[in-house]
């Protein structure tokens, strides 16, 4: 028992460990009346450049618009799952909400993800230690 104990523990330290990259998603919609508001995703890429792609305000001259609202939650959840096809894993997820008066304010949320760090190849990049 005591010899299995030591060969796992040899195993877990000497497992090699590949590094990480990240991606962050940052979705800010904004909740300004007749629709005056800037909504956005931002995607800040491992390489440091980052995309901004226009979202739907969630108001318009007559209210809260839902057909904006299924445009953006589509917008979000097609590009989870274009990343989680690319070996991104969702990590975390962190709602904020501001408001500057009872009329105005933002939803911000923030998608941080993590995957493996890739070769050009798109196979996993060798370990500093390989030969």
């Amino acid at each position: 028992m005591k010899n299995m104990l030591l060969w796992l523990l040899m195993a877990c330290v000497i497992a090699p460990a590949h590094a990480q990259e990240f991606l962050q998603i940052t979705t800010v919609e904004s909740v300004v009346p007749a629709g005056l508001g800037r909504s956005r995703m931002i995607t800040k890429k491992p390489d440091g450049s980052i995309n901004e792609i226009k979202m739907e305000n969630f108001f318009s001259l007559t209210g809260i618009n839902f057909h904006n609202v299924r445009l953006n939650d589509k917008l979000i959840t097609d590009q989870i799952t274009r990343l989680t096809r690319d070996g991104w894993e969702l990590m975390f997820v962190t709602p904020g909400v501001y408001a500057a008066d009872r009329s105005t304010g933002i939803f911000i949320t923030r998608y941080l993800f993590r995957r493996t760090e890739t070769s050009d190849t798109g196979e996993p990049a060798p370990d500093d230690g390989e030969e």
